[in-house]
């Protein structure tokens, strides 16, 4: 692991792959650490002749957290229902995304692909609206553009994911059941869950950080008429299967953004199983093989 400074605060990261080859910015979504994006996840990619980077987003992880800064989540809470305005948030999801460039320039790179996932989909488009001469090209995986219209959960999947995680280790374990509800419901493997969070648990237990995260993607507003400017290689992946954020998202996003590319798959949810994995990888090396440096 490395720790890079960046705008002010310490963002952990890891690199899998040669240098020399095409850089690929992995992000994380909501709460999730940089391990989510696994280890063979990374390797394979990393095979395949591109130079992998994974981070904790700020407020996970062994990244920087926000101490003590509270967020009002009855406000945040009344204001996601339409009923109020959002409350004052600590950061953005633009802060968010200067931390990914922030990233790229420690390690010396003008330029990368971009690939993120859930609320990392909505830190990558934030990205390339906002820097679109450092994006080589950009991957949205199972989010949504910021209009409430298609952000369209479930209530047993919004429920589960604001649902306090357990403070003691074996509870958060067993509370990896909750990820069924999102998860791809004809490859969810309950005993990779519960091993995920228990390296989850160890590595950094930090729930506090979930309202400031919330908080920022409440706070920063819709993409849509940035993301029909763009003009950049766009690929869209979606589960349809997804009951956290609905393969509508995903089809709006593809809408949106000029001659994007929508992948959608029969049988995943809000998560990578590692069945469809191999197909995910083929799509990434395809997409990012338009432009390299």
């Amino acid at each position: 692991m490395n720790i890079a400074p960046v705008n002010g605060i310490d963002i952990c990261y890891e690199t899998f792959g040669e240098p020399t080859d095409p850089a690929v910015l992995l992000v994380m979504g909501f709460t999730a650490q940089m391990t989510a994006w696994g280890d063979e996840f990374c390797e394979a990619l990393a095979a395949a002749d591109r130079h992998v980077i994974r981070f904790d987003n700020r407020d996970c992880g062994l990244s920087s957290k926000f101490d003590g800064i509270a967020v009002d989540m009855a406000a945040l809470m009344m204001a996601q229902a339409g009923l109020g305005e959002a409350p004052p948030a600590p950061y953005t999801l633009s802060d968010m995304a200067d931390d990914g460039f922030g990233l790229l320039t420690h390690l010396g790179l003008d330029a990368a692909h971009l690939v993120g996932a859930s609320m990392g989909g909505m830190i990558v488009q934030t990205m390339a609206i906002e820097l679109p001469e450092r994006v080589l090209s950009m991957t949205s995986m199972w989010s949504t553009t910021g209009n409430p219209e298609y952000l369209d959960s479930t209530p047993e999947a919004m429920a589960a994911l604001l649902a306090p995680p357990p403070e003691d280790r074996e509870a958060f374990i067993d509370s990896a059941e909750l990820s069924r509800v999102w998860g791809s419901p004809k490859y969810f493997d309950l005993e990779l869950a519960r091993q995920r969070a228990a390296e989850s648990f160890d590595r950094s237990f930090y729930p506090e950080g979930a309202s400031r995260q919330l908080a920022a993607m409440a706070a920063s507003g819709d993409r849509e008429a940035g993301l029909a400017l763009l003009d950049l290689p766009t690929l869209v992946i979606h589960g349809m299967a997804d009951t956290l954020i609905k393969p509508s998202g995903g089809v709006r996003t593809a809408e949106l953004v000029p001659g994007s590319t929508l992948l959608q798959f029969k049988d995943m949810g809000h998560d990578l199983p590692k069945p469809l994995a191999p197909l995910v990888i083929d799509a990434l090396v395809s997409h990012t093989t338009h432009r390299v440096v």
